[in-house]
């Protein structure tokens, strides 16, 4: 089975996206773009010569590696750190004042947890609060 020029850069350009998939380094789907836009422009004739598919693939990976990166990059960052917590939304009690500046303490699911006021009011001992988010093992409170 003879493949094509074009039919070369598509499986390049499929298994750079594969690697890609497997390595977090963001760097392969760049020379997949470069290997699919050459065999496109190769299946319409626009590249005839090897030596003009090596530059435009270069070429193509090179630039798009340049722009996109970054926007790639901040995509994958927000993806990365959703704000969901299962804490959030649950009911708990404090069982040590929570100061407007500091740190409290709460109970929690059979456990004590560190708590911090989210509006920076003092939450008094035996008050209940809801956990709006959490920062580590510190819960952000807000009294109920």
């Amino acid at each position: 089975m003879d493949l094509t020029l074009p039919q070369i850069w598509l499986i390049v350009g499929l298994v750079m996206l594969l690697a890609e998939l497997v390595s977090v380094l963001l760097v392969f789907v760049f020379f997949a773009i470069g290997a699919l836009l050459t065999s496109l422009l190769t299946t319409f004739g626009l590249l005839p010569s090897t030596e003009s598919q090596i530059l435009a693939f270069s070429a193509i990976s090179l630039i798009s590696l340049l722009v996109l990166r970054k926007q790639a990059r901040k995509l994958l960052e927000r993806r990365s750190s959703p704000e969901y917590s299962e804490f959030t939304g649950e009911t708990a009690m404090v069982i040590r004042d929570i100061p407007g500046n500091g740190e409290g303490r709460i109970y929690y699911r059979g456990a004590e947890w560190k708590a911090v006021s989210e509006n920076h009011e003092i939450i008094p001992a035996g008050s209940k609060v809801v956990i709006k988010k959490t920062d580590g093992i510190v819960l952000i409170v807000e009294e109920s």
